[in-house]
């Protein structure tokens, strides 16, 4: 319960009440040991942050020492949304006591060691929602509603079918609600009051006025002052700097002083812009660094991966990356330069730019836009991302997930089921076994050096973080990349579609699996341009012509011209595709055409080759009555004309369109 306020004091806070007008003059503005001295046994305390971004770490510091030094407060319950630590002490590190914490409830736990020691050894209440959830329930409590209704969670493990989000056998009462309208399934989600909202901004006013102009996120923060405030709590806000009344831009103020009782100024060293870095202006959106600034990628393992991942994308796409290895496809785009074609966003606000990665995690540089958290999971949970690249670390035969929970440790969910349930389209990325893996790339191909010891395809997953059946009912496309092989999720579950060069099917891949997949009439070869150090040329991919737009016959020459200019040929069924789509436009005919083939940038996987080139002489017996081919690339010229003189296909490749024209006109 907050302590009641004197309603003639107009300080703004509970500490001011009973003491002189003199001293209320003082504001709003109090010392960090202060502001915890409010916090009472029992409360429900939310705090506001992402990894380090917006967390109060001075606040947290406080009360910590007041716990250690007196015993107090205990029984707390914890509300948070995004993961707030780095791993070790800091963030919410500093509440991992028993005695000090009752109940816990968050979205991610994987930074907080001390709090998931206190869970997983049953000496707390745990929940793990989703974090889009929590950060917009915030909204429901501030509102006064009972519940946040919403699809996400459905054949997770926050399904109460499923365990309803609980994380140990010490929790036990329900906190979400399985229920339907018009038909339709959905969960709800039970809103508790917040007593005590502890957040962060970069100046406050006297009157409690915050702004957050060299904050990297602006999160839920006024969701959360507003839930509490009109939960008859309290709102503490750590500040970097302090201003007069009435001389901060309106505008820039984030959290109103209506919904501030006490500002807390913090040490510097208390107040980093994240956990890695003391301050960056990038990702602050106060300047735009360029873009060859950004690192490119060794060729290493996780290069492969991003780089094959890449390939899923499509121009004017809205992307999410997870944390970790999906970082990567970022530098990716960077390298093949198509950062300007495609948007990339981060689930604490971000909208463009390139994220960054590790403790930076949840910042960006060169934003077009930043939002507040709730607003960003609406924009996802309605289905407003194209693609989701999230991370790979443990699979089944039904194509679930777990990022969530192994054995005795428990990451948490985050924003992984709000973004991998409803994105348009979702890959995961991972290598293919853990624990000591090592493998290295040598003349376009995969070397195995050392095999993890650890499966992560498995023939059921211990947490299901994300339901492979509720994609298949929803007609969502999956993907599942490693450095090795390619999966897919069809309809009796994963199907193996691609494999990388240099690896053998039975020993590198089938034997270290829990469970033997689908195997693909039309497996393939990942692209060899993958696993070579130059550029792929994925921008020419992803602006790739349409195999009909590349097909012209011109009647009244009797000149059929075929387009094969930036076109690749990747798998079994591309041969197939073209063979049709030829067949549509000359079968039709009387007579056999002259054809003139633009080989230019072509590409086609080695295995390939030979049912391609069958294809080939198939159309050149049928429907050609003669045939140039033209290509400036020497090495495609040798390649595809030794093929095509295995087929006893005329093997003479031009280097021009008007020398193939001409020589076709000759004949």
């Amino acid at each position: 319960m907050k302590p009641e306020k004197d309603p003639t004091l107009t300080g703004g806070h509970p500490l001011l009440s009973g003491v002189s007008l003199q001293k209320a003059k003082k504001g709003k503005v109090v010392s960090a040991t202060e502001a915890v001295s409010l916090i009472q046994d029992g409360d429900t305390v939310a705090t506001g942050g992402f990894v380090g971004i917006g967390f109060a770490e001075e606040i947290a510091i406080h009360l910590e020492k007041r716990f250690q030094q007196t015993g107090t407060p205990t029984g707390l319950t914890l509300l948070y949304a995004a993961g707030q630590g780095d791993g070790g002490d800091r963030g919410l590190n500093h509440l991992g006591y028993e005695g000090l914490i009752h109940r816990v409830i968050g979205g991610h736990w994987g930074l907080a060691p001390k709090l998931q020691k206190l869970a997983v050894e049953n000496k707390i209440l745990a929940y793990n929602l989703p974090q889009g959830i929590i950060s917009t329930m915030y909204r429901d409590i501030a509102a006064g509603k009972p519940r946040t209704i919403s699809t996400v969670g459905l054949g997770t493990f926050v399904d109460p079918r499923h365990g309803g989000g609980k994380i140990n056998d010490r929790t036990r009462e329900d906190l979400v609600e399985l229920i339907e309208f018009d038909g339709k399934e959905y969960l709800a989600y039970r809103t508790i009051p917040v007593n005590v909202a502890i957040l962060r901004g970069t100046t406050s006013d006297m009157d409690g006025n915050i702004t957050m102009e060299k904050e990297a996120l602006t999160l839920e923060s006024l969701a959360v002052a507003i839930a509490a405030r009109n939960s008859g709590g309290f709102v503490i806000v750590q500040v970097e700097r302090l201003a007069d009344r009435g001389t901060l831009n309106a505008r820039q103020v984030k959290i109103p002083g209506i919904m501030v009782d006490c500002v807390v100024v913090a040490k510097p060293e208390n107040h980093w812009q994240t956990f890695s870095d003391v301050y960056n202006p990038a990702f602050s959106c106060e300047i735009k660094v360029p873009s060859q600034s950004v690192e490119p990628m060794a060729m290493t393992v996780k290069k492969i991966i991003a780089r094959r991942s890449a390939f899923e994308l499509k121009p004017n796409s809205v992307v999410n990356l997870g944390i970790g290895v999906p970082e990567g496809i970022a530098n990716i785009a960077a390298e093949e330069k198509i950062l300007d074609i495609i948007t990339l966003t981060a689930e604490p606000g971000v909208i463009g730019g390139i994220p960054a990665g590790g403790l930076n995690f949840g910042a960006a540089i060169n934003t077009d836009a930043l939002i507040d958290q709730p607003y960003q999971f609406d924009f996802y949970d309605g289905g407003g991302l194209d693609i989701a690249f999230l991370g790979l670390a443990q699979a089944d035969e039904r194509g679930n997930l777990n990022v969530s929970k192994f054995g005795p440790k428990l990451a948490g969910a985050g924003g992984f089921i709000n973004i991998s349930q409803n994105a348009k389209k979702v890959v995961f990325v991972g290598t293919f076994t853990t624990g000591g893996f090592q493998a290295s790339i040598r003349e376009g191909r995969l070397v195995i050096e050392k095999e993890g010891s650890v499966q992560k395809f498995v023939k059921q997953v211990e947490h299901v973080t994300f339901s492979g059946t509720y994609a298949q009912k929803s007609g969502q496309p999956v993907l599942y990349v490693t450095e090795r092989c390619v999966f897919r999720l069809g309809q009796k579950g994963l199907e193996l579609m691609e494999i990388a060069p240099g690896v053998d099917l039975d020993h590198d891949i089938l034997r270290l699996m829990g469970f033997k997949p689908e195997i693909s009439k039309d497996l393939t070869v990942m692209a060899g341009s993958i696993f070579q150090p130059e550029s792929m040329g994925l921008k020419s991919f992803l602006f790739e012509i349409k195999l009909p737009d590349r097909l012209t016959y011109h009647e009244q020459d009797n000149l059929f011209f075929v387009n094969f200019e930036g076109y690749a040929v990747r798998t079994a069924q591309d041969i197939t595709d073209i063979q049709e789509a030829v067949e549509r436009i000359v079968k039709p005919l009387s007579k056999k055409v002259y054809t003139i083939v633009n080989y230019d940038n072509f590409m086609i996987n080695d295995d390939l080759l030979e049912p391609y080139t069958r294809m080939v002489k198939f159309l050149v017996d049928h429907y050609y009555s003669a045939v140039t081919r033209y290509t400036t690339s020497t090495f495609l010229r040798a390649k595809l004309g030794e093929a095509l003189k295995k087929r006893s296909v005329s093997p003479h490749i031009y280097e021009s369109r008007e020398e193939a024209q001409m020589i076709l006109g000759s004949e």
